[in-house]
């Protein structure tokens, strides 16, 4: 009799967690490796979960594909690992139970991290070795990204009519990454041919309870539930789950009532926690009907629409020419001449100035501090980059609830330098998002929504600036970057440092298809060896021989340099208020004196060129 028929008049008993519990004993290196390495170890945790009351156990193969195993050099070793793991849950489990090939996701919590293409061809690998060495049946489970899950289910359905058990791993809000209600992610895994769906991971017992309310059973399937023990410590250096195995057998009924007929154990989980299960459910008959308390089709967010101070930088550049200048926050502590760098740009009636990120990975004054002062003391537009370098999804979420709060709300978000560039080699770089996800974030936000999908209760009204680098080889390809990150919603766009007027024709015939604004990035070079460093060593900037060639004839001159830099840049002006309106100034080693001049200057040029079209507008 298959495990699907037993599901039909008892309730199953899962195994628990395998590594967590690996880690647990100091093991700290790929745990699948061990199914080659150290098969008994593995044999004997299967036992225990059998002994605890499992009736069904899963193969350590969890992270057994390519793309996980390559991480450690044993990305050959795909066939022999999945088939040592079945070998040995046949022989712990002696036809005692029934053994469940694992399949985990990829993605991660990171949308769109891997293409589809690589997740089929990972997968594919991964499924075949599973079945050929004879298991009762495949189990997909913590995929965060439904699209990930829907395919591989889609090739595993039409690769084998085992049994198949398909599982997500949700945000506390009861939503899937995607913001998809559980419950419509569910019938899509069951029209896709699951016969078990249902959760795991991430969530403990009381989460994946409140989760499991807004389910209704399934038509043909079966409800399954997998919680973690409890919510991960972290304590000298190590990573460790408290959940009491007791707190489990009281919340075994509740899994019951909500219609989970598979019931085993995730992440922290032990032999311990799947006796405290299988003492209370153990071949108990399931429920076949039950009351949805919470039945969301999609979240209702009753927030409250943010005001903006200042018409959005998008809007501004569509009807005029509009200037904005970066000033560099110092990488010391005295302040002096920035602000009276920022005093100055103010008189030239710029419409913001623009403060990086702790660009090129140095540390710099933080530009939120900045900002706020640029703001209430000089009554100036800040416009501050957000790197995802530094920050983790959590730290960005609460950056930018900060500068709403604070009431600045032009952005412009970046990916950022890789720490290693940096003045701190030593320092990690995060990455939980690319610039792609980091704006999708914040148009979720403009929504009254956080990162995990819950209620912020108002509306952020940030305007975001995404990055563009026209300086590659492929103009084509960076263009086809941009359009993505207008569909992930990014209002206008900065480009990187233009240096020769035939770039800028370039970058026009590839982009004036996009309603999209730009602002085009100028940087006046300060002398000839400011101008190899830039086009040799620093990442996104390209500068043409006839500008290094015009540079290098002052080399010995640093004054007739920085002016011989100012003239470059103003004929750059000069092309580009033909082309574009938005005019991105980057200023050199604070040297603001020149961005100061260039400022004048776009804005006597733009009068000029645009006529009685121009207003003259400050920034407030």
């Amino acid at each position: 009799m298959s495990f699907l028929d037993k599901l039909k008049t008892q309730i199953l008993i899962g195994d628990g967690a395998m590594g967590t519990l690996l880690y647990t004993y100091g093991v700290a290196s790929c745990s699948e490796e061990l199914n080659l390495s150290q098969p008994e170890h593995i044999q004997n945790i299967h036992r225990a979960y059998i002994d605890a009351g499992a009736d069904i156990i899963q193969t350590n193969t969890y992270a057994a594909n390519y793309l996980k195993l390559q991480r450690y050099g044993l990305e050959d070793a795909v066939k022999d690992i999945n088939s040592a793991a079945v070998r040995n849950a046949k022989l712990a489990a002696q036809n005692q139970a029934y053994i469940l090939g694992t399949i985990g996701g990829n993605r991660g919590v990171k949308p769109n991290s891997i293409a589809i293409e690589e997740l089929k061809r990972s997968f594919r690998e991964q499924l075949y070795c599973l079945l050929l060495e004879g298991v009762d049946g495949i189990l997909l489970e913590t995929f965060y990204d439904l699209e990930e899950l829907e395919t591989v289910l889609a090739i595993a359905r039409k690769e084998t009519k085992l049994p198949i058990v398909a599982q997500v791993s949700l945000q506390e809000s009861g939503f899937l990454q995607d913001q998809t209600p559980v419950n419509e992610a569910l019938k899509r895994l069951e029209g896709l041919g699951a016969d078990v769906v249902g959760l795991n991971c991430r969530l403990g017992p009381h989460h994946m309870l409140h989760a499991l309310e807004q389910i209704e059973l399934p038509k043909h399937a079966f409800l399954s539930a997998y919680p973690n023990a409890s919510l991960p410590a972290y304590t000298d250096g190590k990573f460790h789950y408290d959940g009491d195995a007791n707190y489990f057998r009281h919340s075994a009924k509740a899994f019951l009532y909500e219609g989970v007929r598979l019931l085993g154990g995730c992440c922290g989980t032990t032999p311990e926690h799947i006796r405290a299960f299988a003492s209370e459910l153990k071949n108990s008959a399931p429920i076949v009907e039950k009351v949805v308390k919470l039945k969301p089709k999609q979240l209702q967010v009753e927030a409250r629409a943010a005001k903006r101070d200042l018409t959005p930088l998008q809007d501004i550049v569509r009807e005029r020419p509009s200037v904005i200048v970066e000033l560099d926050p110092p990488r010391k502590l005295d302040t002096t001449k920035f602000f009276e760098g920022a005093k100055a740009l103010k008189g030239a009636g710029i419409d913001a100035i623009t403060l990086a990120d702790n660009s090129l990975a140095h540390v710099r004054i933080s530009n939120e501090s900045l900002g706020y002062l640029v703001k209430t003391e000089l009554s100036m537009r800040p416009l501050i980059h957000i790197a995802c370098r530094d920050r983790n999804i959590i730290g960005l979420q609460s950056h930018l609830m900060g500068l709403h709060t604070l009431g600045m709300h032009d952005v412009l978000a970046i990916t950022g330098d890789p720490a290693r560039v940096g003045d701190f080699p030593g320092a990690s770089s995060v990455y939980d998002v690319s610039s792609f996800e980091l704006i999708q974030m914040i148009k979720q936000l403009n929504e009254g929504l956080s990162f995990s999908g819950k209620d912020l209760g108002q509306k952020t009204a940030f305007s975001i600036a995404a990055a563009f680098n026209p300086n590659v080889r492929s103009l084509e390809k960076a263009v086809k970057r941009l359009e993505k990150k207008i569909s992930f919603g990014a209002d206008y766009f900065i480009s990187q440092p233009v240096f020769s007027v035939e770039k800028l024709l370039e970058v026009y015939e590839h982009t004036k298809h996009l309603k999209t604004p730009i602002y085009i990035g100028l940087m006046p070079l300060t002398s000839s060896k400011n101008a190899e460093f830039l086009h040799n060593e620093v990442p996104g900037i390209k500068i043409s021989d006839a500008i290094r060639e015009r540079m290098a004839k002052f080399q010995d001159d640093p004054v007739q340099a920085a002016h011989e830099g100012i003239e470059i840049t103003k004929s750059l002006i000069d092309a580009a208020l033909d082309l574009f309106n938005g005019i991105y100034l980057i200023t050199p080693f604070l040297r603001y004196e020149m961005t100061l001049e260039l400022a004048h200057y776009a804005r006597q040029r733009a009068r000029e060129v645009r006529g009685n079209n121009y207003a003259e507008t400050t920034i407030y």
